[in-house]
């Protein structure tokens, strides 16, 4: 069902709904550089995890085997936690008050 809403209100919803891109970078650089970034850290997790396998060769005994495996996924892990993360849009209300007195509000 649907409320009627006062102009006031219908801004107040609308500023609060409307998001903006905070990132700090041009936005449609974005459209680019997010996939880059995706793909780059992808690549370097497969690198980590490919370097120590590399000096496996023929047969290799257990412990060895373990330690490497060990080593392999502590680096991955390491590398997911230091991974790219988009960071969300902010409401546009957040960014019209951090121009108007140049800091962001608190949450």
């Amino acid at each position: 069902m649907s409320k009627v809403k006062s102009p006031q209100e219908k801004k107040t919803a609308s500023l609060n709904r409307d998001r903006r891109n905070v990132y700090g970078e041009n936005a449609k650089s974005s459209r680019k550089n997010i996939p880059l970034s995706k793909q780059l850290g992808h690549q370097a997790a497969r690198r980590a995890a490919n370097q120590p396998l590399t000096q496996l060769v023929g047969n290799v005994e257990e412990d060895i085997a373990i330690a490497t495996e060990a080593i392999v996924t502590t680096r991955t892990v390491e590398l997911k936690r230091k991974s790219f993360r988009k960071r969300p849009d902010a409401p546009l209300k957040a960014v019209l008050e951090r121009k108007r007195t140049g800091i962001w509000p608190k949450r």
